[in-house]
């Protein structure tokens, strides 16, 4: 009879503690740069401390969580870990900026079966230079080592972020009129969202894709797969307060695509009129298009197709709203109209 291996410490039952306290030293001294003045106490303790900004009367807190998806797959197929924490930032930041919220700090939690103190890292630095384009701090998180819970060599991701907003300022899309103006910015590629489908069409039993330069892309597959999210915080806040913009509405476009998201800002009785001239569509979504062949509804409900924060402004103010916003590439791609009884809330135009 097969005598049983003993197991005397935590490290052979898999979890490797001192691992563990030398990423929380990394991370410590990664994230500096990412500190806001509002900070108490960040990275060590047991909790996170942040104070408001002053010269707030009447602040709300604003808050979002969410995920990477299966975007990190990719970085799993390629050992490219370092812009999937930027993902993981922009889509709670994007979120809470939807309602005009001053991102104010980020919160991690990675989990996997072992940790592997180089990748980890570079997932934290992504995080943190997420932080630093959306000017949060990265003020806590979790690293969970839980043997048997994931293969040798993946991860999880959840993030949370938490934002302040003065009430008279909220953006909750009640002054959203018919003859609105929407403007919209470009996204940077796929972001976070449609990547089962994505690899599906363009990877699918073949790592090896990934690595082959496409002419449509004028790059590698993963290069173009992992493309991070882009995170809007410039932008948004180049418009807030900014004399003769009023900011009636915004829609970060995710899961859902160009259908389901833009709704969920303005009231029931408005619909967009969206003109499919106006903008570009990214090459890599015109490969799934082609290559799946997915249908162009199907597209739309699961990809942002170029556009990755739509902006709703009165239409009188669209050019000046269009002159902030030209460093970032915002341009007019519609209008709101009355949404007539059994109407589509999303009509797209030539």
């Amino acid at each position: 009879m097969e005598q049983e291996k003993t197991v005397s410490s935590y490290k052979q039952a898999g979890v490797d503690i001192e691992a563990g306290n030398e990423l929380a030293r990394r991370i410590a001294r990664m994230v500096k740069v990412t500190q806001r003045p509002e900070v108490v106490s960040g990275v060590g303790g047991f909790a996170g401390i942040s104070a408001l900004p002053p010269g707030l009367a009447d602040p709300l807190l604003v808050s979002s969580t969410d995920g990477v998806g299966t975007k990190l797959k990719l970085a799993f197929l390629t050992g490219k870990h370092d812009t999937v924490g930027i993902d993981l930032v922009a889509m709670g930041v994007n979120d809470i900026l939807t309602v005009g919220a001053d991102p104010l700090f980020f919160l991690d939690y990675f989990a996997c079966g072992r940790l592997e103190l180089g990748q980890a890292e570079a997932v934290i630095s992504g995080i943190v230079e997420g932080c630093r384009q959306a000017g949060c701090t990265l003020l806590g998180g979790e690293t969970a080592e839980m043997p048997g819970m994931y293969p040798d060599g993946e991860y999880d991701l959840a993030g949370f972020a938490v934002g302040v907003v003065e009430r008279a300022r909220l953006v909750d899309g009640s002054r959203a009129r018919a003859g609105d103006a929407v403007l919209g910015l470009p996204s940077s590629g796929l972001h976070s969202n449609g990547y089962s489908l994505a690899r599906r069409v363009l990877v699918g039993e073949d790592p090896r894709a990934l690595e082959r330069e496409l002419p449509e892309l004028g790059r590698t597959l993963a290069e173009e797969l992992l493309e991070p999210t882009r995170i809007y915080a410039r932008a948004v806040r180049a418009l807030l307060g900014a004399d003769g913009v009023q900011l009636n509405a915004l829609a970060h476009i995710t899961g859902g695509g160009l259908v389901d998201n833009p709704p969920r800002c303005v009231p029931d009785g408005l619909a967009f009129k969206l003109r499919t001239g106006s903008w570009e569509v990214p090459p890599v979504m015109r490969l799934i298009a082609e290559r799946g062949p997915v249908a162009v509804d199907e597209m739309r409900r699961t990809f942002n197709m170029g556009l990755g924060l739509l902006v709703v402004v009165p239409g009188s103010q669209a050019d000046r709203a269009v002159a902030l916003l030209a460093q970032e590439g915002g341009r007019v791609v519609g209008e709101l109209a009355p949404r007539g009884e059994g109407a589509a809330s999303v009509e797209f135009l030539p």
